[in-house]
Order: C-alpha cells, then structure tokens, then sequence
C-alpha cells in the first residue's frame, strides 16, 4: 500500500485566509543549502537538480527494497534574510538565504541515503550532491496558512503573520520562515499557485 504523507500528517494542510496553531512532528529532510535569487542563482538551480533524482531514488529502493511504497513529497524550503524584511516587504530576492527540503520517512537511514548518493552520482546527472544531506527538523508549535497566487504575493500575508497574529497570541518567532509547494510552477499559473506558509512559534516569557 502506497503512503501518502501529505494525507497522513495534519500540518501539510491549512486553510486559506485562516492563520492556525499546529504541532509539527520532527520530520526527517534531504535538505542543500544556498543563497541568492532563486529566480537566477545558479546554486538553486543546481539544488533541484540534485534533490530530486536522490527523493526519486530512495523512493523507488523503499518500494523494491524494503516493500514500502510512498509518493515523493512536494518541495519545501526555508528562507531567511539577515533582515527579515528583504524577505516579507523589501523582496530583495538577492540577499537570501534557503534551504530546499524533500522529506523522507523515518525507515530511510543514512546508509540509504549514502548509497542512492553513490547511484546518482555515477548517472553525473546531480550537480551539487556535496551539498545534499539527510538531517532531521523539529519545528514544533508552528503558525500556518495557506497562500493561494504568485509567489511575490506572499509578503503582506507574511506581514500579518508576524507582525499582527503572532504577538496577539502572545508568541514570538523562533525557527525558520518555511514554504511547502503544493503546485508545480512549471505546470500551474501562477494565480493558482498554493503554497503553506509556516512560521515556527514559542510563548512569549512572562
């Protein structure tokens, strides 16, 4: 029976104009790091290239391998700014920071992991497979919407989040801003583009 992640774990859904409290479980990743304009930066471009033939990999060993099948997950990303704003208000696209993700289930190991790496790598199809690794991510307490449009539309959505919801439930920010890409850019218009917003959260100290 084939696994599908996105149904079996509540907080890959949210709801549109809605910002909710959720409790996130560690989620193991493949995650590569990068800086710059996703939209020029050669590194992001070289990133895709080299999680996805490893997602795809360890997919196809869990099913003849191991008998457990799942669906590859949607891409998924942290992003950071040394000031937030060139992220939320600015834009300024060429002073992040990311991170790419595809998770994994917890029955893939780093031996796994390690040989779908050296399978790949002889197909020299995954440019920056230095960079890839398997690392777990426990966000816990989390704030999250769903964001209908343009990627470039998010930033008064992010604005609300952080600046008006979060301090009125008197928590405060502590991980990574982080995306999870429901549509494919490639194949849906941008207006129908969905996206979670996610912002891990902690109560204010008294």
């Amino acid at each position: 029976m084939k696994s599908d992640f996105k149904k079996l774990i509540p907080s890959y859904s949210a709801t549109k104009g809605t910002f909710s409290l959720v409790s996130v479980p560690p989620i193991r990743y493949l995650k590569i790091d990068g800086s710059g304009d996703p939209n020029t930066a050669e590194s992001y471009k070289d990133a895709l290239s080299t999680l996805y033939p490893v997602a795809y990999k360890l997919k196809f060993f869990s099913k003849g391998e191991l008998g457990q099948d799942y669906g590859v997950m949607p891409l998924e990303a942290l992003w950071w700014a040394d000031d937030m704003d060139a992220f939320t208000s600015a834009r300024d696209k060429s002073l992040w920071d990311w991170t790419l993700m595809n998770m994994v289930p917890d029955w893939i190991t780093q031996e796994h992991f390690e040989a779908a790496c050296s399978l790949v790598a002889r197909k020299g199809a995954a440019p920056a497979l230095e960079r890839l690794r398997l690392e777990p991510l426990e966000e816990g307490l989390s704030v999250q919407t769903l964001h209908v449009g343009p990627y470039d539309d998010e930033g008064p959505v992010l604005d609300e989040m952080h600046h008006r919801f979060i301090p009125e439930q008197s928590l405060t920010m502590t991980g990574r801003h982080h995306e999870i890409y429901l549509g494919d850019p490639r194949r849906t218009a941008p207006e129908k583009l969905r996206t979670i917003l996610r912002q891990p959260v902690a109560p204010v100290p008294e």
